[in-house]
């Protein structure tokens, strides 16, 4: 077994990869750009080596830079995590020469399935059905118009050498195909180093299930069952689950023998992933190959039982497979959240900054349910421009699928992130939908279920009353702290006035009584002819999550406090609740609501990034919907487009320039 592995990856992944080596045995190495010289995986590796600039291409994405930080480290081998090195050949047969071993398949391998046209060659070769494409290379936009007038729309434009939703874009139109093959192919070269681009057939409403592989050197490969990750948005897997709600025991155990066949037709040796594209009826077609671990393998290591690194560690170290086909068992259910650090109002904007607040929720195994947070930052830490805009992986595991959403939801509303914009209400309000809880799945659900972008709900009914119970009890006990610290008398006219509180919810007022009882606050609704909410907590201010029981049912709800209230947040439920006595709500209507204006005369930029084109020029006139810019964030390109017919009068931003939120680019007449 080996001594000592460097980790070629950074975030969440390379701290993962750390926790089984170090349960192991074996030391490790991280490596780190400049723009991680504070990063937590730096921090918890025995060694770090510098390896360069930000820009991955420059620093994680360099060959030389990792070999070298291998040899002066005295790493016998290296894990790739994924995205980055880890699906090209060339970097494990650079390894290879220099006598250091790769965590992962052999070259010949990944070259066969690593690249998403060669891996088709090699799945119809081997008689797996897959979905109707051209696997050629595709010389300009042009020739992709041939072939998707051909192939019939909507087709899907994708990146060879891809992953991970980049360099991908699905067109309905011979317009859309022109420009998804320009920036799919831009996407490709800047994230992978390689811009060929291929076309195959979108299949309409699909689901994405894809089944887990694990070989060895000695020839044997299992599968570890199935995932579903069709919870997407812009072909970015945002939710998954294992197993998949679709299949059933005769279809796992097609797509199981015909991913295993695939791998063993090229000799394949580690963890490895084969995508399937799935109809609501069962049938599917081969999609392509990952030859590395998955983001969203803990949901496979829950619901079997094994830890897939330590399995790439072993296998890469020679040992045959201890695991038999036969005793794979999927055991309950597993769900997987990826939190981003993205503005899910704003149309999901990346979002950069300091991680003021970062309180994920307790990990561990309790009454049934397991916790469990991958994460690659903390409190206090950057995020970024540069990489990723994933935060951490979420992940419950229960008896049944019902149970993991449930305990999904609950551990989303018991993470606190502050500083940045971040997804956890989208993510809290998917798991509320009926649909999602259902299984009737495609990966058109968001775009179908959030039709006008994602908008908060906002309570109604019974969840209003325990929204502003909770608001309540918060100001109670944040006043009576500042009473004890001012040494206030508590006469009998004070506690009475006290009792009267006016909670408003955004618009909605809700008036309300409040009084102490044995170890809870008793609270009384003017509309509500229920008996009273007994609201119990250990809360104290300063805590950025409130937790407790309201008439005994748990609980838990985000606070963060604004003037003369807080902002709270719950299933998805994002909003100020704002608390008064009644001669303050009475007030607080009389003052004017403050406008603020949208300014239509200038293009600003929505996030902070990289200008990567300008598409118009001074004294143009420009057609609403038009492309005014390209915009680099978190390693994808944004277009920005006209809202209404303009001219352009003054661009003040030019190609390459590094960009803050809100500066201008452009202005408009």
């Amino acid at each position: 077994m080996f001594k000592k592995i460097l980790i070629a990856n950074r975030g969440e992944i390379a701290c993962r990869v750390i926790k089984t080596a170090r349960r192991m045995g074996i030391a490790t190495v991280a490596v780190y750009s400049d723009a991680d010289k504070d990063a937590l995986h730096v921090e918890m590796a025995d060694e770090a080596v510098h390896i360069g600039p930000a820009p991955a291409a420059e620093s994680y994405l360099v060959i030389d830079k990792i070999v070298g930080a291998c040899k002066s480290t005295g790493a016998e081998a290296v894990h790739p995590g994924y995205g980055f090195l880890s699906e090209r050949a060339a970097f494990a047969q650079a390894l290879a020469d220099n006598a250091i071993t790769f965590i992962g398949p052999n070259p010949r391998a990944i070259e066969a399935m690593g690249d998403k046209i060669e891996s088709k060659k090699a799945a119809n070769a081997a008689k797996v059905s897959t979905v109707p494409g051209f696997l050629g290379v595709i010389e300009d936009a042009d020739h992709a118009i041939k072939i998707a007038d051909e192939i019939g729309y909507p087709v899907m434009l994708k990146a060879s050498a891809g992953g991970g939703g980049k360099g991908m874009r699905i067109a309905h139109s011979r317009d859309e195909v022109a420009e998804g093959f320009t920036r799919a192919k831009s996407e490709a070269k800047s994230s992978f180093g390689d811009d060929r681009v291929f076309v195959e057939k979108f299949i309409v409403n699909p689901r994405h299930v894809e089944i887990q592989v694990l070989g060895d050197k000695h020839g044997d490969v299992i599968y570890l069952g199935e995932r579903e990750c069709s919870i997407q948005r812009r072909n970015q897997k945002v939710i998954e689950e294992a197993p998949s709600p679709l299949l059933d025991e005769g279809t796992r155990r097609k797509m199981g023998e015909q991913a295993v066949a695939l791998a063993k037709a090229v000799n394949y040796d580690s963890a490895g992933t084969v995508e399937f594209v799935a109809g609501q009826d069962r049938s599917f077609y081969f999609l392509e190959m990952n030859t590395r671990l998955q983001v969203e393998h803990p949901v496979t290591e829950l619901v079997t039982g094994i830890d897939l690194v330590e399995q790439m560690i072993r296998v890469a170290a020679g040992e045959k497979l201890a695991i038999k086909q036969s005793d794979i068992k999927l055991k309950g259910w597993a769900v997987e959240s990826r939190i981003y650090a993205e503005d899910p109002v704003r149309n999901f904007l990346p979002s950069t900054g300091r991680l003021i607040t970062y309180r994920p929720p307790g990990e561990g195994h309790h009454d049934g349910v397991t916790v469990r947070n991958d994460t690659g930052v903390y409190e206090g830490g950057e995020i970024s421009i540069y990489y990723d805009p994933m935060i951490a992986k979420l992940v419950t595991h229960a008896g049944d699928r019902s149970s993991a959403i449930d305990a999904q939801a609950d551990a989303l509303d018991r993470f606190a992130i502050d500083g940045i914009r971040h997804n956890i209400p989208f993510l809290a309000s998917i798991m509320q939908k009926p649909r999602w809880r259902s299984g009737n799945l495609s990966t058109g659900f968001i775009a179908e279920e959030y039709p006008d972008g994602f908008v908060p709900p906002q309570p109604q009914g019974e969840i209003a009353h325990v929204i502003a119970a909770v608001a309540a009890f918060v100001d109670h006990v944040a006043n009576e702290r500042k009473r004890q610290i001012s040494g206030q008398m508590r006469t009998a006219r004070s506690v009475q006035f006290e009792r009267e509180r006016c909670v408003l919810l955004g618009t909605e007022r809700l008036n309300l009584t409040l009084d102490s009882g044995d170890e809870s606050l008793l609270l009384r609704f003017e509309d509500d002819n229920t008996e009273a909410y007994h609201v119990a907590s250990e809360w104290t201010p300063g805590v950025p999550v409130w937790t407790g029981t309201i008439n005994d049912e748990p609980l838990a709800v985000q606070v963060r406090p604004i003037l003369n209230g807080y902002h709270l947040a719950h299933r998805g439920m994002s909003l100020e609740a704002r608390v008064y006595t009644r001669r303050e709500a009475e007030l607080a209507e009389l003052m004017p609501d403050k406008k603020v204006g949208a300014s239509t005369k200038a293009l600003l930029c929505p996030m902070p990034g990289l200008v990567k084109a300008i598409s118009v020029k001074e004294g143009q006139e420009v057609k609403a919907g038009e492309a005014l810019c390209i915009v680099e964030a978190m390693k994808m390109e944004n277009v920005l487009r006209a809202e209404r017919d303009v001219k352009v009068v003054k661009i003040l931003a030019k190609e390459g320039d590094s960009l803050a939120v809100d500066a201008p680019i452009m202005e408009f007449a």
